[in-house]
């Protein structure tokens, strides 16, 4: 340690103190480690609030997959449209909440599955069902199933 002499000549022990070089470079240090953790908060926040999104549009799809989904290719339909052929709803807050659910259907061509030549299997055929909108969907329908 360094000792220097004071003015009644007792010699004075200095302690080791931070300069200030090292107190700026600790705080930036630290800066951008709040600045990084924010970042992954952020980050976390918009995903949860994606899949929920997505969770609550999964529950709001399950109206339009009907049995007769098929004749609605390249239509775009809002939820009301569908059920009204099973359910006759005939309160008003109800039926506007499902109209304003509207999906665009798109079904490709159905899609034969069978097994490998030489190996017996089931045989199927199946639909595969696209809803767009804000958050797309696919769903498949299954419309035959042979067994071997």
């Amino acid at each position: 340690m360094k000792t220097t002499k004071h003015s009644t000549h007792q010699p004075v022990k200095l302690r080791s103190a931070f300069t200030i070089i090292e107190i700026l470079i600790s705080v930036i240090i630290i800066s951008f480690s709040i600045i990084y953790v924010l970042k992954i908060h952020t980050s976390n926040h918009e995903q949860i609030v994606y899949i929920s999104e997505r969770n609550k549009r999964s529950l709001e799809d399950s109206l339009y997959l009907t049995l007769n989904i098929l004749k609605h290719h390249q239509d775009t339909k809002d939820a009301d449209d569908i059920l009204s052929r099973y359910f006759k709803i005939k309160e008003f807050d109800s039926r506007d909440i499902l109209k304003k659910n509207e999906r665009s259907i798109y079904i490709p061509e159905e899609i034969h599955i069978i097994p490998p030549p030489d190996i017996p299997g089931p045989r199927a055929v199946v639909n595969e069902v696209k809803l767009k909108g804000q958050h797309s969907s696919v769903y498949w329908h299954i419309i035959s199933v042979n067994p071997y």
